[in-house]
């Protein structure tokens, strides 16, 4: 559940190594347009005119670590310089935002063990095939992912022993990625997560939370980004993505492409969940919306 926007409260600045200093260089209004025509094209990603401060603040203090005195020379080094594919990294720290949590969309889950599953199931066992894949896009340090975990070990293994599932947690921010394979957490990703999960799948440690091996053995992570139509091509086959709150970030073009990308990733049948203030109209047709108790979903026919 990774947020793309950018984030001035609340977030460790340590991965980025900064040395806050007093400079300050100005960003004019030509060199915030080359920059968000830069970042959109790497990720599809559009930054309205005002969240120009924010930007700005955010990639001073990188210029500030660097000893780079201006955004223009900034963007040469990212675009041209020789640890370009560092930088890239940084920036991709920079404009995202990875707010979340376990078990933060229950209506969900919910519909998941009820409705959907079961669903995909009886049709997978009409072809004769057991194997249910389950992406989590924009996963950010992997509590969604997890929580689906946690939810199919618990309602959906038991009903359906036979039935193999494949979960795959995918971000854009390689330092998240590295949290969510860890599985270890604080008390801020837990805060939402029923007791019971919390005694039966975590073990406690310094004021950490660590899932156990079973449950973290049931995902992989790994580095994508969603606006790459190459990497994105990769991606098939998939009976349900969750793609939260994420289209809020892009613009209509690059909404419709990323949506087009998730149908062609989905399997024949499948499910599309996407954020609660999110939707698809006047950026798909293809999908069917489904209505269930507090929760909608899109449907591949």
């Amino acid at each position: 559940m990774n947020n793309f926007a950018l984030n001035t409260a609340g977030q460790s600045n340590s991965s980025f190594g900064f040395n806050l200093s007093k400079n300050s260089a100005a960003l004019s209004n030509e060199c915030f347009a080359e920059w968000r025509e830069y970042i959109y094209k790497l990720c599809g990603i559009y930054f309205q005119d005002n969240k120009k401060y924010l930007l700005e603040n955010r990639l001073q203090k990188r210029l500030n670590y660097l000893g780079i005195d201006t955004f223009e020379k900034y963007l040469d080094y990212v675009k041209y310089g020789t640890k370009r594919s560092v930088e890239l990294e940084y920036l991709y720290e920079v404009i995202t935002i990875n707010e979340t949590f376990f078990f933060r969309n229950q209506p969900q889950l919910n519909v998941l063990v009820s409705s959907v599953i079961p669903e995909l199931h009886k049709s997978k066992s009409e072809f004769n095939r057991n194997k249910l894949r389950i992406w989590s896009a924009a996963s950010s340090s992997g509590e969604e992912a997890y929580s689906i975990a946690m939810t199919i070990e618990e309602f959906v293994k038991p009903k359906f022993p036979g039935l193999r599932v494949e979960i795959v947690g995918t971000d854009i921010n390689r330092n998240v990625l590295q949290t969510a394979s860890k599985g270890i957490y604080r008390e801020y990703s837990i805060r939402n997560t029923p007791s019971y999960y919390l005694k039966k799948y975590f073990s406690t440690r310094d004021g950490q939370y660590e899932l156990n091996s079973n449950i973290k053995s049931m995902v992989s992570f790994k580095f994508l980004n969603l606006f790459d139509e190459s990497s994105m091509r990769m991606m098939l086959n998939f009976d349900i993505i969750y793609c939260a709150n994420v289209l809020i970030y892009f613009n209509a073009e690059s909404k419709i492409q990323v949506v087009s990308n998730l149908y062609n990733a989905l399997n024949k049948y499948g499910y599309l969940f996407i954020g609660y203030s999110e939707t698809l109209h006047g950026i798909s047709r293809a999908f069917k919306l489904v209505s269930y108790p507090k929760t909608i979903g899109y449907k591949k026919e």
